[in-house]
């Protein structure tokens, strides 16, 4: 039975020694203390689940899982998932920082809203953790077909209330394995609604998946075809929306 007070974290790792403490103490910071991260490593060969066991040690809200076989963050994050006790769940990537009144703020506007599905404003940083850009202005709240034509909603600002939305899992079959999710959610009827404050700082780091804008576009596109099975006009006109605002939303780095 899910715990409707507790905030599941749900956190894919491969190879995030680097930043992953950081990570870990960024929740552990967080202003509402009544959460579990779980951290799904994809069986790194750094130092990730030494770190991860170390830290855990004295934090018990930290949980390490540990896949057995290398398969990618949506297999990670669906381990997470069903090992996760909290109604509500939040994403966070290993690399990324919650602020400290993140959940806090998050859970406040869901609670006064009635909001199922959430996410909030950002700002980037290089892997130095110096500041990039400013924060964008985020749309007051997307459906299914707007967000189809969107890139506003990076994964490690989403809190769900999943008594509300219903249990979901990361699609695999394609790299963009979180944007499929949400389209999942929202096809259900759900909408997700914007919660208009600096909450995250996004790491951008040379080489990720999310950096290699080739791949991520094939990712969106075959989204859009195999997983979401959406006509070839319709997929062009989506993707033609979704590929400007993403020029729009990368054009400052």
């Amino acid at each position: 039975m899910q715990d409707s007070d507790l905030v599941s974290i749900i956190t894919p790792a491969y190879n995030g020694a680097r930043f992953i403490r950081e990570t870990i103490e960024s929740v552990v910071a967080q202003t509402h203390g009544n959460w579990e991260m779980l951290v799904a490593d994809d069986c790194s060969s750094d130092d990730t689940v030494a770190l991860v066991e170390e830290i855990a040690r004295t934090e018990p809200r930290v949980r390490l899982l540990r896949q057995k076989q290398n398969a990618g963050p949506a297999c990670a994050r669906n381990a997470a998932l069903a090992a996760a006790r909290g109604a509500r769940v939040a994403f966070l990537d290993s690399d990324d920082i919650w602020l400290p009144r993140k959940l806090e703020v998050q859970l406040g506007f869901m609670q006064r809203t009635g909001a199922v599905f959430t996410y909030t404003g950002f700002r980037r940083m290089d892997e130095h953790g110096q500041q990039l850009g400013l924060m964008r202005a985020l749309p007051d709240s997307l459906t299914y077909h707007q967000y189809l034509k969107n890139t506003a909603i990076v994964t490690s600002t989403v809190l769900i209330d999943r008594s509300k939305t219903g249990d979901f899992r990361m699609p695999n079959k394609t790299k963009c394995d979180d944007f499929a999710a949400w389209l999942e959610i929202l096809r259900r009827g759900h909408v997700a609604h914007a919660v208009h404050d600096d909450l995250l700082r996004y790491r951008v780091v040379s080489g990720s998946i999310s950096r290699n804008k080739m791949r991520w576009a094939m990712g969106i596109w075959r989204t859009y075809r195999e997983v979401e099975r959406l006509s070839l006009p319709y997929a062009a006109w989506c993707f033609s929306h979704y590929a400007w605002r993403g020029y729009q939303k990368y054009r400052s780095l």
